[in-house]
C-alpha cells in the first residue's frame, strides 16, 4: 500500500518553494510524494486523466541538482502544479474531455503552462475536466465522474472540477482552472479549496491604476 506524508500533502506551495530554497526539502522528495498521493486518489475520486511520473521525476532531479548549487529557475521551483485537460500542453494529450479530441497533441503551450514552467514549477499531471468545459459537474463521456473529496456519492462541481479535487486532497498544492461561468467558483466552494478568478482589465483600466 502506498502512503504519501500528508503533512507534506498539504504543505502550501509557497513554503515547499521556500524550503527547497533553503535546502530542507529535495524536489524528488516532494514529487515522490505527490505520485504516492495521486496513486491513492486518484482510482477513488479520478480528478487526473493524465500523470507524468517519469517526467516529473527527472524534472525534479534536475531542480533538486540545481538547488544544490543555487541556482534557482524562479519562485516555484521544484514545486508540482496540475493542469486541467482544456488548456494546451506542449508534446502531451489535451482531449477537452471528448472523444473529438481524444488524440490532440498541440505544438505549445498555453501561457499559463509556460509562466509556471518558467517558474520551476513541474507539471505533475492533467485534471479532469467535463466535455468541452460546458458543464457546471466533471463528467465527460472519456474520463467519466470525478468524484467530490468530501463524499464521493456527491458532485465536486465543474468544470474545473479535476482540479479542485486535486488540491483538496493533497495531490497538489495548487492547480490551474479556468472559469467563464462559475467553473474555478463552483469546484472550489464544493471541494473546501480556495478559487481564484482573476478580474478582466482593459488597456484604459490598466492605465488609470499607473
Amino acid at each position: 500500500r502506498i502512503m504519501a506524508d500528508l503533512d507534506l500533502c498539504y504543505t502550501p506551495a509557497v513554503e515547499l518553494a521556500a524550503r527547497i530554497r533553503a535546502g530542507d526539502l529535495s524536489p524528488v522528495t516532494v514529487i515522490e510524494n505527490a505520485l504516492d498521493r495521486i496513486k491513492t486518489v486518484n482510482a477513488k475520486l479520478n480528478c487526473f486523466c493524465f500523470v507524468y511520473p517519469e517526467e516529473a521525476l527527472e524534472l525534479a532531479r534536475e531542480r533538486a541538482a540545481e538547488a544544490r548549487i543555487g541556482q534557482f529557475r524562479g519562485p516555484m521551483h521544484g514545486v508540482p502544479f496540475a493542469i486541467k485537460d482544456l488548456t494546451p500542453t506542449k508534446g502531451k494529450r489535451t482531449t477537452l474531455g471528448s472523444y473529438a479530441y481524444e488524440n490532440w497533441v498541440p505544438d505549445t503551450d498555453a501561457p499559463i503552462v509556460q509562466a509556471l514552467k518558467d517558474a520551476g514549477g513541474i507539471m505533475i499531471g492533467k485534471t479532469t475536466t467535463p466535455e468541452f468545459a460546458y458543464s457546471s459537474f466533471t463528467e465527460s463521456p472519456l474520463w467519466g465522474i470525478t468524484r467530490n473529496p468530501w463524499n464521493p456519492e456527491r458532485c465536486a462541481g465543474g468544470s474545473s472540477g479535476g482540479s479542485g479535487v486535486a488540491v483538496a486532497t493533497g495531490c497538489v498544492p495548487y492547480a490551474e482552472g479556468s472559469d467563464m461561468g462559475g467553473s474555478v467558483r463552483i469546484p472550489a466552494s464544493f471541494c473546501g479549496t480556495l478559487g481564484l478568478k482573476p478580474s478582466f482589465l482593459q488597456p484604459a483600466a490598466w492605465k488609470r491604476l499607473e
